[in-house]
């Protein structure tokens, strides 16, 4: 298997797969492929799966392809922005946002992740679940924006506004920050909340959330507005 990533801002990956070769995706994520490649939907390893992923914000059901002779497959994204292509490693296992996961290559596994504080998991802006990467592989993710990627050594710690947080290595972890001053609570036109991730470990930043496109956009669309009829 090979694969390329290109058309940013608008970037679609295309993988060509050799005879026998497979790739597992979300649900219509697909854009185009070769006349042999089959298509196989699953519950991607029962009930049990099915219930995680919707629980962490992806389709219930996985479309697995597989080539019949050499095939070619592509997967676009779903917002501007990027994708990122991640090796998974037995021992080094990925943590990625919720609704973020495109396609994987390999003895993936895919399964939920907890925030382990009720903090983290009500106020963090990444969810209370997201969704954990094990196994021996490659996972493609999607990245809203451009990314920053920061390399966190032990202890060390960075602060993120709600949402901004897309993928890290499973070795970190994930706390909030209460943002302190009731002004700048009230007044200051930021989260009341932060994201405070600390090492070890690699993190991944997008610039450019969808949330925080739908709330720049929201005051440009007009307010839907309740009508009534009279009768006589």
């Amino acid at each position: 298997m090979n694969y390329e990533i290109k058309y940013e801002p608008f970037p679609v990956l295309v993988m060509n797969l050799n005879n026998g070769e497979e790739v597992q995706c979300q649900s219509g994520a697909m854009s185009w492929m070769s006349p042999n490649m089959e298509m196989q939907t699953s519950t991607g390893g029962g009930i049990g799966k099915l219930f995680g992923r919707v629980f962490s914000g992806e389709h219930a059901f996985v479309n697995k392809y597989i080539a019949h002779g050499d095939g070619m497959i592509a997967f676009s994204s779903d917002f501007v922005g990027k994708i990122l292509a991640i090796e998974v490693k037995p021992g080094q296992d990925f943590v990625v946002q919720k609704s973020g996961y495109l396609a994987s290559y390999g003895n993936v596994e895919q399964s939920v992740f907890f925030q382990k504080k009720l903090g983290a998991a009500l106020f963090g802006g990444e969810g209370f679940v997201m969704q954990r990467f094990s196994g021996s592989g490659i996972v493609f993710f999607e990245i809203d924006g451009y990314c920053e990627e920061r390399q966190l050594a032990a202890g060390e710690q960075l602060i993120l506004s709600t949402g901004y947080l897309a993928a890290m290595d499973a070795s970190c972890t994930m706390d909030v920050q209460t943002v302190k001053g009731a002004m700048n609570v009230l007044f200051g036109s930021e989260n009341a909340f932060n994201t405070v991730v600390t090492g070890p470990g690699k993190i991944y930043i997008q610039t450019k959330p969808i949330s925080q496109v739908a709330a720049a956009l929201k005051p440009f669309f007009p307010t839907p507005t309740s009508s009534s009829s009279s009768s006589n």
